[in-house]
């Protein structure tokens, strides 16, 4: 759905920036709550909570993470799904958010009515309270940027940090193709698949796969040690190929390291039992650096998405 309209009285300058934030506290609905927990204030004011805060932030971008292919209801969603996404892998719960969106004088007031509701949705589902945020004009586009809180669900919060040498590489459903498929506005973030792996002590480290595997398992390799994948393991998407999984990105899943010593057909037995519809695979080892060679593909030839190259 195009974002714009030539029809003064359909688009966000017939309302003007008071009107549309009475607008946009409808479109919430339940999801806002009155000020000064919500929209209203200055600042929203949030509940106090004990044990560590998880805070993470995304945007989506017109041109860039949706265009006329998208339904305004599934740019809105994506852009709070993201955000789920970075809260999944640290194995934590989404708390509430502040919504930042830039906007030309143009754009529909029926396109960014589905995008909130959309948005809403997704928060309703998941009882994510939309607290704030702010409207900003720009000459040209649309852009909108969501901070997420969270909380941990244990008492312990997976990182990117803790693997070891010797420890298995897994990853949760498929990868690639998220672009031809539908798959990087359509996705479900595992949340309670992070929050599950969180309690389980053999696995020691986690992110999520958003810019693809070749950029991404980097950030999870321990020093010293280089990540041997199994080729013929690596869980694909459809028809795509091996490259297409590795490079494409956007395909939020969790990425995990799980320790060398654990019992992974115990582990293989939990997740299908609490998870039966979502693949867990192993795709590989963090084997030392020198190490004699072997078959096993390393990630040197490939390279998923990174900005500003």
């Amino acid at each position: 759905m195009h974002p714009f309209t030539n029809h003064l009285p359909d688009s966000v300058a017939a309302l003007g920036e008071t009107g549309l934030i009475t607008a946009i506290r409808r479109w919430l609905g339940d999801v806002s709550p009155r000020a000064p927990f919500g929209i209203g204030d200055d600042c929203a004011v949030l509940p106090a909570f004990r044990g560590p805060q998880l805070i993470t932030v995304d945007p989506v971008i017109y041109g860039r993470h949706f265009d006329d292919t998208v339904p305004a209801r599934a740019a809105g969603a994506k852009l709070l799904k993201r955000n789920l996404s970075d809260i999944a892998a640290m194995g934590g719960r989404p708390v509430s958010a502040v919504l930042a969106i830039t906007l030309d004088a143009r754009v529909s007031l029926r396109w960014l009515e589905l995008f909130y509701r959309g948005l809403a949705t997704v928060a309703r589902r998941h009882h994510v309270a939309v607290v704030g945020g702010d409207i900003a004009e720009v000459a040209h586009g649309v852009s909108a940027c969501l901070t997420l809180l969270g909380a941990a669900t244990g008492p312990r919060i997976l990182t990117r940090s803790g693997a070891r040498a010797g420890d298995w590489i897994y990853v949760t459903g498929e990868l690639g193709g998220s672009r031809s498929s539908g798959h990087h506005f359509r996705f479900a973030p595992r949340l309670a698949e992070g929050a599950w792996l969180a309690r389980r002590a053999e696995v020691r480290a986690m992110m999520d796969v958003s810019d693809g595997l070749a950029k991404d398992l980097p950030a999870l390799t321990p020093s010293g040690t280089t990540a041997a994948l199994d080729e013929s393991a690596v869980p694909l998407r459809g028809r795509v190929g091996l490259r297409a999984a590795l490079t494409d990105g956007e395909d939020y899943e969790l990425l995990l390291a799980v320790a060398s010593r654990a019992d992974r057909a115990a582990l293989a037995r939990a997740w299908r039992r609490r998870f039966p519809k979502t693949r867990l695979t192993c795709i590989g080892r963090f084997r030392r650096t020198g190490t004699p060679p072997t078959a096993e593909l390393t990630l040197n030839d490939y390279r998923g998405y990174e900005h500003f190259r």
